[in-house]
This record gives C-alpha cells, structure tokens and sequence, in this order.
C-alpha cells in the first residue's frame, strides 16, 4: 500500500508528459502527410545512392 504512494504520482507526471509530447508533434506538424512518407521509400532517388567523388589532390582514399 505505501508503494503506491510512490507509484501513482510518478504515473501521473509520466501521464502528462506523454500527452504534452503528442500535443507537441500534433501542433508542429508531425502528423501532417503519412502517406508520403510511408511511400517516400518505394521511389527511386535521383541521385542513385552515389557518393560524391572526392576532389581532385585530396588525401582522402575511398
């Protein structure tokens, strides 16, 4: 009975903060488009997965 004195204000605080992060992510935009991110994945990139070639006379050996 005495850990409950402990337990439920810990729930309650962790309640609240939960609830202040969704309303965070709804209000900046966070759940705005899922469709294109979910499909974002099977488009081709247009730059190919290629890195960029290094300068020529740099030390760097890729």
């Amino acid at each position: 009975m005495e850990s409950l004195y402990l337990l439920i204000p810990i729930a309650l605080v962790f309640c609240v903060i939960v609830i202040r992060l969704l309303i965070w992510a709804i209000d900046s935009g966070q759940y705005e488009d899922l469709d294109k991110e979910a499909s974002r994945i099977l488009m081709e990139d247009d730059t190919g997965g290629q890195k960029s070639k290094p300068k020529e006379g740099s030390d760097c050996a890729d």
